[in-house]
């Protein structure tokens, strides 16, 4: 239903942008940090719930704005290749800057409810509506049926965000010490724009080459 190298890139995209330190992944290792693991995998499972509830509505949105408006959701995808190539061009240039945030320490905010949190965090975060109305556009074909292609891409999303999240509950003190680095900012922020700013071109190839 979705082709492989599609299926890649938005693991690229979607991984990228949870090894991110945001919101959600920093609250999930506050709670590993000061709670313990179980407390991290419960702010992360409550965080896959309230993400449930995202992709949920973004499968009967967009699902019913691909059926009646094609060319509305063919340049709703547009739209969110620009944004990814925007994304990848403010990382790039976050990157020479990333010494004036060191020593601002994310915030960690610890929780004795931490599943509960998780889901309000999820929910809360204004990233997640720009995620899925920016970012979820580009990787679904509407010549298809595009709730069964979110649900795919919402799998995928799912097990990317276990996976790293994972990693931070893991990682603990030691990976939010050096995501806090300034010079291994540098590097993961460049890096980040690159592969950004790759996928929006390819994808944006591939849209020109379908009929509009």
């Amino acid at each position: 239903m979705i082709g492989t190298e599609t299926l890649l890139a938005f693991l690229i995209v979607t991984a990228t942008t949870s090894i991110v330190p945001g919101p959600s992944m920093m609250f999930v290792m506050g709670q590993a940090i000061w709670r313990g693991p179980r407390s991290g995998w419960a702010a992360l499972m409550g965080m896959q719930v309230g993400y449930f509830v995202w992709w949920a509505f973004a499968a009967l949105g967009l699902g019913a704005l691909a059926s009646a408006y094609p060319l509305a959701f063919r340049l709703l995808a547009i739209a969110g290749v620009a944004y990814l190539a925007w994304l990848g061009f403010k990382a790039i240039r976050h990157s020479f800057h990333a010494d004036e945030d060191e020593g601002d320490a994310p915030s960690r905010k610890v929780s004795n409810h931490a599943f509960r949190d998780g889901i309000a965090v999820a929910i809360g975060n204004p990233k997640s509506l720009v995620y899925m109305v920016a970012i979820i556009p580009p990787f679904v074909d509407p010549e298809r049926s595009v709730p069964m292609q979110i649900v795919v891409l919402a799998v995928v999303a799912l097990v990317a965000d276990l996976v790293i999240g994972w990693l931070y509950i893991a990682a603990g003190k030691r990976l939010a010490r050096l995501m806090e680095r300034a010079a291994t900012r540098v590097w993961i922020d460049r890096g980040i724009g690159i592969v950004f700013i790759l996928i929006a071109i390819a994808i944006l190839v591939d849209l020109m080459g379908t009929q509009i």
